[in-house]
């Protein structure tokens, strides 16, 4: 009897973990489905409110006009050359620091994380900050958007946690018997075995760069050079009238200025195709990648 008792209890906990489950799905994806539908939605009936779920009056007006916006487009291939310059020097200084930093044989290692750790709770500022890029010459030029974040802290910690816990000092220090140097070790031994925080690193860093505005609002003063997000926020934030009025078409008034709403949520979509392309990817190693930074050491 309090078997059986047992049992249904752990059903009904079950489908209570499975109710809640899906109804924090729902409020996770909504908004997500929401701006797909009503990219592809009149815009008429998004502002009536018709379109709640499913796209009404399904058409591509809106994405016909994104992509004939010539500063979309350069925005896009800014943002494409920034992410792919900045997380490969963010992969290499991150790997580069987190493997001397994981051996034990390195003098002073607790010390020199204890500083590194340090910048996390304590910077000089923003204005501190820009000055220093200002004396480098990197204003309004690509290194603006790779230099000063090129190693994030938390990522360091995440990179030399693992490299600790997950690869055997046995293992390097038997390399090194073998005559095996710090660089082949690095390269031969390290990076075969680190596959799964590499994607994560990878992930962190790509996306970050992908979203990244606010660099490019201080550093940038080229509108050549801006990446897709601050297009992105400049298009969202200005008037309704200056964004149509900017927007070739073939509309009246009235319909041009409907069809600026819908072009705020097809631009919100160009915007992240990428990062949902390529989520799936490294899925697999991104709660273990999260997991690794909450691990003593």
């Amino acid at each position: 009897m309090k078997q059986s008792k047992k049992i249904s209890d752990g059903k009904v906990f079950d489908i209570g973990v499975l109710i809640i489950s899906a109804v924090i799905s729902v409020i996770i994806l909504y908004p997500l489905i929401f701006i797909v539908s009503a990219s592809f939605s009149n815009p008429e009936k998004v502002m009536s409110g018709e379109m709640w779920f499913f796209p009404v009056d399904f058409t591509l007006d809106a994405y016909k006009e994104v992509f004939k916006d010539r500063d979309i487009w350069n925005g896009y291939r800014n943002t494409i050359f920034y992410t792919i310059g900045g997380t490969f020097v963010n992969i290499i200084l991150t790997t580069l620091a987190a493997y001397p930093l994981s051996r034990r044989d390195l003098p002073g290692r607790n010390i020199i994380m204890f500083i590194i750790t340090f910048t996390m709770f304590f910077s000089g500022g923003m204005i501190p900050t820009y000055l220093v890029v200002q004396e480098l010459g990197m204003v309004d030029t690509f290194w603006a958007m790779i230099i000063p974040n090129a190693i994030a802290t938390y990522n360091l910690i995440v990179m030399r946690t693992y490299f600790q816990t997950s690869i055997p000092w046995e293992l390097q220090e038997a390399a090194m018997i073998d005559g095996c140097s710090n660089w082949k070790m690095l390269w031969k031994v390290i990076l075969p075995l680190s596959k799964p925080i590499m994607a994560v690193m990878l992930l962190f860093y790509a996306v970050g760069h992908w979203n990244a505005f606010f660099n490019a609002l201080i550093y940038l003063r080229d509108d050549k050079l801006y990446p897709l997000q601050l297009i992105l926020r400049e298009i969202l934030l200005v008037s309704q009238a200056n964004i149509t009025d900017e927007v070739s078409s073939e509309f009246g008034l009235d319909e041009k200025m409907m069809l600026g709403e819908s072009i705020k949520y097809a631009l919100i979509i160009v915007a992240s195709i990428p990062v949902l392309v390529m989520y799936p990817f490294v899925q697999k190693h991104f709660v273990k990648g999260v997991m690794i930074g909450s691990i003593k050491g």
